[in-house]
């Protein structure tokens, strides 16, 4: 127990800091090596609604590693992508190595020759997800030559998901001062088959200059990884409905603005073209994402619809069929699981 307190206590000391680059990793991977030893982590946030990658953290990973996984995981062999892993009672995965880890990926030989191209032995894998929802992804990698991941690594990492889980929520409710100065207009980048960027409307391209790697504003690796993220996770869904939705959603402390990302196959079967639209997340494109890393349950994420509507206690009343008494009562839930002092500031925090 008191392993697990000095590494909440570690954990603790990382939230409240707007981390756009990959401090956030580094200061997990300090706080976890002692827990269970690694030699590269990342730590992805999802959005809760959808399940796809929203934001995301690397720390001696290779981005052109999460590059190749990304690709087996959406159309290939990865066995344990956030989707199958989502599909097992352990809420683990464990890829390459040898002795019983290897048995667990028998067969996926795809999956295990990325990790050793490179120069990565083994990987284990952790679905942060409690009743509430998905909320991310740890990945921590082994070096090729070194021992195993096994399976007291894996319940060990297990216990302290929740303190991830807490992290991530931390992070991605966090409010930053908004990075530019005006809000940029929705932009489309046209992404082809083989993946890379075919066109772009000017206001995407000002999308693409505002968070520029080299302005600071975004991890260096971002544009490698992102566009295919969410190119691939819009043919998967294409291909298979019950697949996570292309809708990705990066907080304010992320890249200084909220950003609403979605992307749809531009012919039927997913092979083509991918339209892909950036934009600011505020007011209804907001709301869902919002509700739910805020812990608001179904009927307050209903309230706040009609708060955000300019509605009066007394159509809300009416509207949802109760009382005006239980309005105000979730509306103090709200409030407070929001961290706002009234309707106003909620408007306005919806709408910045």
């Amino acid at each position: 127990m008191g392993d697990v307190q000095r590494l909440a206590r570690c954990l603790e000391a990382a939230v409240g800091e707007r981390f756009v680059r990959d401090e956030l990793a580094a200061l997990v991977s300090e706080a976890v090596g002692p827990w269970v030893a690694h030699d590269g982590l990342r730590l992805f946030g999802m959005n809760p609604v959808t399940g796809a990658v929203s934001f995301g953290f690397l720390h001696d990973f290779s981005p052109y590693l999460v590059r190749a996984q990304l690709y087996d995981s959406y159309l290939g062999d990865d066995p344990f992508s956030p989707v199958d892993i989502a599909r097992l009672r352990a809420p683990v995965g464990l890829l390459g190595g040898r002795g019983r880890t290897a048995e667990a990926t028998r067969g996926h030989r795809r999956a295990r020759e990325i990790l050793a191209a490179h120069g990565a032995g083994c990987e284990l894998r952790l679905l942060l997800r409690d009743s509430q929802g998905l909320w991310g992804l740890l990945a921590l990698l082994r070096a090729e030559g070194g021992r195993s991941f096994d399976r007291d690594d894996a319940d060990r990492l297990v216990q302290i998901s929740p303190l991830l889980i807490a992290l991530l929520r931390r992070y991605a409710i966090g409010r930053a001062p908004r990075a530019g100065g005006m809000r940029l207009p929705a932009g489309v980048v046209v992404v082809g088959p083989d993946h890379e960027v075919r066109s772009l409307t000017p206001e995407a391209q000002a999308w693409m200059r505002e968070i520029d790697p080299a302005r600071g504003l975004a991890p260096e690796w971002m544009p490698l990884v992102s566009m295919r993220e969410i190119t691939l996770a819009a043919r998967r869904h294409r291909i298979d409905p019950a697949a996570p939705k292309p809708l990705a959603y990066s907080p304010a402390a992320f890249l200084g603005r909220r950003v609403v990302v979605h992307a749809q196959p531009l012919d039927e079967d997913g092979k083509g073209d991918v339209a892909v639209v950036l934009q600011e997340a505020t007011g209804p494109l907001l709301l869902s994402t919002f509700s739910a890393w805020h812990g608001l349950t179904a009927r307050e994420r209903q309230l706040v619809e009609h708060l955000y509507s300019g509605a009066a206690p007394k159509q809300i009343a009416r509207s949802l069929e109760v009382s005006v008494h239980t309005v105000n009562t979730h509306v103090k839930a709200v409030f407070r699981k929001t961290g706002v002092s009234g309707r106003d500031e909620l408007t306005a925090v919806l709408d910045s």
